[in-house]
């Protein structure tokens, strides 16, 4: 289990990095300066993220059961709070119908909370 949440780890990490980088450079002339600063939001969200699983991944008081639960939330999380963001910023060049999208935002965020959240319970229930 370490060495998958270690690879989904890196995984979140390069493509906030790639997307970091695309935002900057390819949206630069095709989305406002608030897309561009909403879409920032989005990576800025996946990279810390990806910070907090490759931490988890090695933080060794965790058991299993507590590292996996973590993992899915923040899973879950990324996905619904950075995609939605990244596809509400850009729809101005996809085209595509994202009102939907509006309560998924906050849904994802509910899960990253969930996830710190529940690594507090973690380790305030561990007895020394």
């Amino acid at each position: 289990m370490d060495k998958k949440i270690l690879l989904v780890a890196a995984l979140l990490g390069v493509t906030a990095i790639i997307l970091g980088a695309f935002g900057a450079h390819g949206l630069k002339k095709v989305l406002s300066v608030e897309q561009l600063a909403t879409f920032e939001v989005g990576v800025r969200y996946q990279m810390y993220h990806a910070l907090f699983l490759l931490f988890i991944g090695t933080f060794a008081f965790l058991g299993e059961k507590e590292r996996l639960v973590i993992f899915y939330l923040t899973i879950v999380g990324v996905l619904f709070f950075s995609g939605s963001i990244y596809l509400l910023a850009t729809n101005s060049i996809t085209n595509l119908k994202t009102k939907f999208l509006g309560p998924i935002t906050p849904i994802g965020g509910l899960f990253l909370v969930s996830a710190w959240g529940y690594l507090f319970y973690a380790v305030l229930s561990k007895k020394q």
